[in-house]
C-alpha cells in the first residue's frame, strides 16, 4: 500500500493531491501508468516521474494517508445529505473486480476502527465483504460474538454467507453463529416451519442485537452475484422489476424510496429485515459501481445505514440525485 512522506510529496497542496491520487491509481488501484496519463490527462513521462519520486521519497510504505480532497468532499457532502457518521469514499477504477476490492479493502479499515471485544457483530456476504474480513488485524476477542445475517446460498464461492462470517470469526479469534437454511423459500408452509425452529430463531434475535453489522448490496441489473448463486427464475426477476424493484439489501427487495416491495420472495427470506438495521450502533455498507447507484440510494433514503464506504462515481450520482 502507499502513505505519503512528511511533506505528502513536495509542491503546494494540489500538487500534493494530484502525486497522491497517481500513486493511488498505480499501488492501489493497478492502474498501467499509460491509464493513469489517459485518466487524469498526463503524460505518461509525468505519471512516470511522480510515481519515482514517490519511492525516492520513501512516500510509498503502507497506505495513502493523505486524503483526496475530492473523495474529503464527497464525504463531506454524503455526511450532511444522508445524516451518516462516517463515509469514505476511495477513486473510482474501471475494473470491477478491482472496484470490489479497493472498496473492500477500505470498509475493512473503516470495520477496524470500531471493532470491540464484547461486541456482537453481524455480516453479510460477497466478494466486497469477503475482502473487508480479510483486511483486518488478526486478534483474540473472547468475549466477541460473530453472527451471519442471512441464509445461505445454494453454491460455495469463497465468499458465501457461511464462509464470510467463518473468516470473520477466525481473525476475531471468537465464535460464529450462523443462520443454518436456504436464503429464499419455495412456499410459506416450509418457511414458516423452519423460522420457528428455535436454533434459528435465536441466531436471528441475536443478529438483531448486534452492535456492528457490515452488508452489502445487489441490483437488478444480472450483475449481481446474487442471480449467479440463487436460482431465481427469470419469471421472478421481471416481477420485481415490474413492481419497482431496484435491488436488494440482505436479500430484501426495495424500491426507489427504500420501501420493502410486495412480493413473494421478501416474505419468505430467511435474514434479518432492513428495518432490523435501523436500530445497530453501527451499520457499514460497503458497495460501489454506478450500476448499483439506485439501490444504495435507496438503502440512504431509507435510513437503513450509517456508515457507508463507495466510490467517487457513486458519490456523485447519489449528491446528484
Amino acid at each position: 500500500m502507499v502513505s505519503d512522506g512528511p511533506d505528502g510529496f513536495s509542491g503546494d497542496r494540489d500538487t500534493q493531491h494530484l502525486n497522491a491520487r497517481v500513486a493511488w491509481y498505480y499501488y492501489i488501484g493497478n492502474l498501467t501508468q499509460q491509464e493513469i496519463a489517459d485518466r487524469l490527462g498526463l503524460t505518461r513521462l509525468k505519471v512516470n516521474k511522480i510515481i519515482g519520486q514517490a519511492r525516492a521519497e520513501g512516500a510509498v510504505q503502507i497506505e495513502i494517508r493523505m486524503p483526496l480532497a475530492s473523495c474529503v468532499a464527497l464525504e463531506e457532502g454524503l455526511k450532511a445529505r444522508f445524516g451518516l457518521a462516517e463515509v469514505v469514499v476511495v477513486p473510482t477504477v474501471r475494473d470491477e473486480e478491482e472496484q470490489k476490492r479497493v472498496i473492500g479493502e477500505a470498509a475493512g479499515n473503516l470495520l477496524e476502527g470500531v471493532l470491540r471485544d464484547g461486541q456482537i457483530v453481524g455480516v453479510g456476504w460477497g466478494k466486497t465483504l469477503g475482502t473487508a474480513v480479510r483486511r483486518l488485524m488478526p486478534r483474540r476477542f473472547s468475549r466477541t460474538r460473530v453472527v451471519s445475517i442471512m441464509g445461505g446460498l445454494t453454491r460455495g464461492s469463497g465468499n458465501n454467507t457461511f464462509e464470510v462470517a467463518n473468516e470473520l470469526a477466525r481473525v476475531l479469534g471468537t465464535e460464529c453463529h450462523y443462520i443454518p437454511s436456504l436464503l429464499y423459500y419455495p412456499d410459506d408452509e416450509s418457511y414458516t416451519s423452519l423460522l420457528a425452529h428455535p436454533p434459528l430463531a435465536s441466531v436471528l434475535d441475536e443478529a438483531r442485537h448486534a452492535d456492528v453489522i457490515l452488508v452489502s448490496c445487489g441490483d437488478l441489473s444480472g450483475r449481481s452475484q446474487l442471480f449467479s448463486a440463487v436460482p431465481l427464475s427469470q419469471q421472478e426477476i421481471d416481477e420485481l422489476k415490474a413492481r419497482g424493484a431496484v435491488g436488494e439489501l440482505v436479500g430484501t427487495f426495495l424500491d426507489a424510496d427504500g420501501r420493502v416491495i410486495d412480493h413473494p420472495l421478501n416474505s419468505r427470506v430467511m435474514a434479518l429485515h432492513p428495518s432490523d438495521l435501523d436500530s445497530v450502533r453501527t451499520t457499514i455498507l460497503a458497495s460501489g459501481d454506478t450500476y448499483k447507484l439506485p439501490i444504495i440510494r435507496a438503502i440512504l433514503r431509507a435510513e437503513h445505514i450509517n456508515h457507508l464506504v463507495t466510490d467517487e462515481a457513486v458519490a456523485e450520482g447519489l449528491l446528484r440525485g
